[in-house]
């Protein structure tokens, strides 16, 4: 029981990650919007770089990724949230149905985990050379959330090893 709970408790605290993020996100627009377009402007990376062809100038596009970003954010606090609520009513019932309760908290530790590498590592890491800017660089913080919602991702589909 108390490793179902300790699983349970995981997804809770992605879930709650996840939601403070996007609250902050909502309620301080601003703030994390200037990230945003500094890193799809890429006015803050090495000078002499030869990606800035990539560089995305329209306003209305730095407001629409930032919307997409806030909307991930929000959907897997969601789904993390419901996953975490349904293992904790699975967490007497048989390990088959313990572990057909899975499935919205592996939806949600998968968009997380998607998000942050895919969205920050990959498209705004590398793509957008954030790594370069001293300024505007997400990378570190990015690769720690993801690598912990991975970590929470491999510890819940782990087998409880309990009797069927």
């Amino acid at each position: 029981m108390i490793l179902r709970l300790s699983k349970a408790a995981m997804v809770l605290a992605v879930a709650l990650f996840a939601s403070l993020v996007a609250f902050g996100n909502i309620t301080d627009y601003g703030s994390n919007f200037a990230f945003v377009k500094h890193v799809l402007l890429m006015d803050t990376i090495f000078p002499d770089a030869t990606i800035k062809y990539r560089a995305i100038e329209a306003p209305w596009m730095h407001h629409a990724a930032y919307i997409f970003i806030i909307a991930l954010e929000t959907l897997t606090a969601i789904l993390c949230w419901i996953g975490g609520f349904r293992l904790i009513a699975a967490r007497a019932l048989p390990r088959r149905e313990f572990h057909e309760a899975k499935g919205w908290a592996i939806a949600g530790l998968t968009l997380g985990f998607l998000t942050w590498q895919v969205g920050f590592m990959s498209i705004g890491g590398e793509w957008f050379g954030m790594w370069m800017s001293e300024t505007w660089n997400g990378v570190p913080d990015a690769f720690r959330f993801f690598i912990t919602i991975i970590a929470v991702l491999i510890y819940l589909v782990t087998p409880d090893g309990e009797p069927v």
